[in-house]
């Protein structure tokens, strides 16, 4: 389609309960703070132009974020395989807190090996960036649907990821 132009807006979900310092048990299951949900609804209220399309991750956090801007739009939610990168075995972390993870968030990112996996449930840098890949080529996809517009909402370090391919890539 010549001419057409994809504007996406991307999202990191609101405040989680890890975020504001609380333990936690999986990944996928962190919800959002009070104060997150109401990041949520601010989010979904600031919309001037209505999206054709609202991307999540299937993570809790980042749908509960998205979840007032579909209800607002009355776009429904498409939920991506965008998660977060996992590379520490969620069964290790469970009940813990980010203070009490970070020396083991420290060795993972010291030791620099991209096909390193923590254990189960945990995926390997190399992994990670070809699912940032996929959504890329996700994205490059739409030129050929009736979509303009897109709202996205996932992660820090996908959305981070995403954004570095975008910049780097030829």
């Amino acid at each position: 389609m010549s001419g057409k132009t994809l504007s996406v807006v991307f999202y990191r979900h609101g405040e989680s309960a890890a975020n504001a310092g609380q333990a936690t048990t999986d990944p996928a299951s962190i919800p959002l703070t009070d104060v997150g949900s109401r990041q949520a609804e601010a989010i979904a209220r600031a919309f001037i132009q209505t999206p054709d399309l609202v991307v999540s991750s299937p993570f809790l956090r980042a749908r509960q974020t998205a979840e007032p801007t579909s209800v607002i739009t009355g776009v429904p939610i498409q939920i991506w395989p965008i998660e977060e990168f996992t590379y520490l075995a969620p069964q290790r972390c469970q009940g813990t807190t980010a203070a009490q993870r970070r020396s083991w968030v420290e060795a993972y990112w010291d030791a620099s090996n991209p096909d390193a996996v923590d254990g189960d449930g945990a995926e390997s840098f190399i992994a990670f960036t070809e699912r940032v890949r996929a959504a890329l080529r996700r994205l490059e996809e739409l030129y050929r649907e009736p979509v303009s517009f897109v709202a996205m909402f996932g992660h820090g370090q996908f959305l981070q990821a995403l954004q570095w391919l975008i910049e780097t890539s030829p």
